[in-house]
C-alpha cells in the first residue's frame, strides 16, 4: 500500500513544505550576479586601460631615445653625403683631365718650318675663350670641348694647307677648321671693303712679303670629355700665347722664297 500524507499542506514541515517566499530570492541572487559580473568586467578593462597606458610611456621613453640618437648621427649623414659628392667631383675631374703639355709638345714636333705662330690660345669649352674679338675665333663656339686657337703667317698658303694637315697628326685631333687664311693683297682689300677680319689683328706681322699668308685656326678636340663645372664657370683650363717677332717671319720667309 501507498502512503498518502494527509496533514495540508500549509501546515507541513520539511522538505514537503512548499515555497512561500515567491520569486524574489532568485530576483535578488541574478542581481547580486549582475553586479559580479559587471564589476569583474570593470575591474579587467581599468587592468587593460593601465597596461595600455604604461605600453604607451615606455614607446614614447624608446621614439624619444630613437630621435636622440638620430640626431647624434645627423653629422654623420651629412659627412656621408658631403664625401659622396666630393668623391662624384674628384672622380668627374679625373676623367675630364686634359693633357695640354702632350698636346703643346707635338703641336712644337709638327709645326713646319714654313710657318710660325703668332698667338695660341688653349682653352678647355667655348665659354673660357675670348670670344670672337682679339684672341678669339667664331668658329670656337662649334666646338664643345678642348680647342686651339692658332694664329699665325706661313710660306703661302701651299704651307698653311700642309700645316693644316700637319695639326691633324697629333693625338687627340678630331677637326681642324680655318677661320681665314689670306695673303697680304687680299687682307687689305677685306680690312677696306668689310673692317679688319675676326682674329685677323696680327696681319701686319705678316706683310713682310707678297706671298706670306696670314692664317687664323682652330684645332678641336671633340672626343675629350669637358667638366661640367669648368664650362659654367668660364674660367679656361690652360691658355698659352707664343710670341714670335717680325725678324724671324722675314728670315723664314726669305729662306722660303729664296
Amino acid at each position: 500500500m501507498r502512503p498518502v500524507n494527509l496533514i495540508p499542506a500549509e501546515e507541513r514541515r520539511g522538505s514537503q513544505a512548499p515555497m512561500r517566499t515567491g520569486p524574489l530570492p532568485y530576483l535578488l541572487v541574478g542581481v547580486l550576479v549582475a553586479v559580479l559580473v559587471g564589476v569583474t568586467a570593470l575591474v579587467l578593462t581599468g587592468n587593460q586601460i593601465a597596461d595600455s597606458k604604461d605600453e604607451l610611456v615606455q614607446l614614447q621613453r624608446e621614439d624619444a631615445a630613437a630621435k636622440a640618437r638620430a640626431e647624434r648621427l645627423v653629422a654623420f649623414t651629412q659627412f656621408e653625403t658631403l664625401y659622396e659628392q666630393r668623391l662624384a667631383t674628384i672622380a668627374s675631374l679625373a676623367d675630364s683631365r686634359f693633357d695640354w703639355e702632350r698636346v703643346m709638345r707635338e703641336l712644337s714636333l709638327v709645326l713646319p718650318d714654313d710657318a710660325w705662330l703668332v698667338s695660341l690660345n688653349a682653352t678647355a669649352s667655348p665659354e673660357a675663350s675670348g670670344g670672337e674679338g682679339e684672341g678669339g675665333s667664331s668658329l670656337r663656339g662649334s666646338v664643345a670641348g678642348p680647342a686651339l686657337e692658332i694664329s699665325g703667317c706661313a710660306a703661302g698658303q701651299e704651307a698653311v694647307a700642309g700645316f693644316v694637315t700637319a695639326l691633324k697628326d697629333i693625338d687627340g685631333v678630331t677637326r681642324v677648321g680655318v677661320e681665314s687664311s689670306e695673303l697680304p693683297a687680299q687682307a687689305i682689300a677685306s680690312s677696306a671693303g668689310e673692317g679688319e677680319a675676326a682674329g685677323g689683328g696680327g696681319n701686319s706681322d705678316c706683310k713682310t712679303r707678297d706671298f706670306i699668308a696670314q692664317f687664323s685656326l682652330v684645332v678641336a678636340f671633340d672626343a675629350a670629355p669637358v667638366p661640367v663645372a669648368a664650362a659654367a664657370s668660364g674660367v679656361p683650363v690652360a691658355t698659352e700665347t707664343a710670341e714670335s717677332s717680325s725678324t724671324e717671319g722675314e728670315e723664314g720667309a726669305e729662306s722660303e722664297g729664296g
